[in-house]
């Protein structure tokens, strides 16, 4: 009996001898997989934290270069200029040369308006205060040029008129055609150099946005080229091409201003000229009447007139 209790106590023995150690091996491979999980989550972490690093230096590196770009360029119109493409460049050259003609013609046209207007009403005021066409021309003596190539216009009709028999009405018709081709001469004179002014003020425009789109066309291929569409790099050239629109809206503004200007001022310049020439062909007139076989003195004029109209007055009552 006790023989048989001792092997039965040896067999328990033998088989609950493994179960610590077993269980200490399960705890030491949970304990192992634990710390393995552990690491898996720290790494994951640190790949995570090591890409939002990498974003961040990547913006930053991109902002940096943007910046630094914007700030590599000089935005000032010069500083433009000098960095356009050759296209660009001679567009904004060609503008500046319309615009730098444009006040050259205002300047030469006022200064030509203004004397050649003062004369042509000095002229005026002589022929209106002149009672004969030689009392005139006395007065005007020594003077040329202007609105006095009207008075010279009548005396060479006069003259070459004066060698053969001559009406009154032929000589005034003569002397007529010859003053109006003088004041179309003197119109168109003055009219010369307004053509460009009106060229310019209706082209430039145009010619700005041409340059305007070759700059903007070379800022998308510099954009395809770069592979960024950030807006410090893109904007310098934007700017650079929009001067040239700028520039032909400073030439143009001006020049279709003072195109306007020198029309109006033009047109009162016609009328001027258009007196002096009706106050010579009362000149020549009045001449021709002093002269003539029939004439009377004018007060017998309205004498004989006033008697031949008082019969026909009573005839009526």
């Amino acid at each position: 009996m006790k023989i048989w209790t001792v092997i039965l106590l040896c067999l328990l023995g033998s088989t609950l001898g493994p179960l610590p150690a077993l269980a200490q091996e399960n705890n030491s491979n949970s304990s192992e997989q634990s710390n393995t999980e552990i690491v898996l989550e720290g790494d994951v972490e640190t790949s995570v934290g090591l890409q939002e690093n990498q974003d961040n230096s990547t913006s930053t590196a991109t902002s940096n270069i943007g910046d630094t770009a914007f700030s590599a360029h000089d935005l000032s119109p010069m500083g433009m200029y000098h960095a356009a493409d050759i296209v660009v460049k001679s567009v904004m050259i060609g503008l500046l040369l319309a615009s730098v003609l444009t006040w050259a013609i205002w300047l030469f046209k006022t200064l030509q308006l203004v004397i050649t207007r003062r004369k042509a009403k000095q002229l005026l005021a002589t022929l209106i205060q002149s009672k004969t066409f030689a009392n005139a021309e006395s007065k005007l003596s020594g003077q040329t040029g202007g609105a006095l190539l009207l008075v010279e216009a009548s005396r060479h009709e006069l003259d070459l008129s004066s060698g053969g028999p001559v009406s009154d009405d032929g000589l005034k018709e003569r002397v007529l055609a010859r003053l109006e081709r003088v004041q179309a001469s003197l119109a168109t004179d003055m009219n010369r150099g307004t053509g460009i002014l009106a060229t310019i003020g209706s082209v430039a425009p145009f010619v700005g946005l041409f340059g305007t789109v070759w700059g903007i066309m070379n800022s998308f291929i510099g954009i395809a080229k770069t592979q960024t569409t950030n807006l410090a790099v893109v904007a310098p050239g934007i700017a650079e091409a929009l001067l040239a629109t700028a520039i032909g809206l400073v030439a143009a503004i001006p020049a279709v201003v003072i195109y306007n200007y020198f029309s109006r001022a033009i047109g009162n310049y016609r009328a001027v000229l258009a007196d002096n020439v009706t106050a010579l062909m009362v000149l020549i007139s009045r001449d021709l009447d002093r002269h003539h076989p029939n004439a009377r003195p004018l007060a017998e004029l309205v004498s004989a007139n006033k008697k031949r109209a008082v019969p026909q007055v009573q005839g009526v009552n």
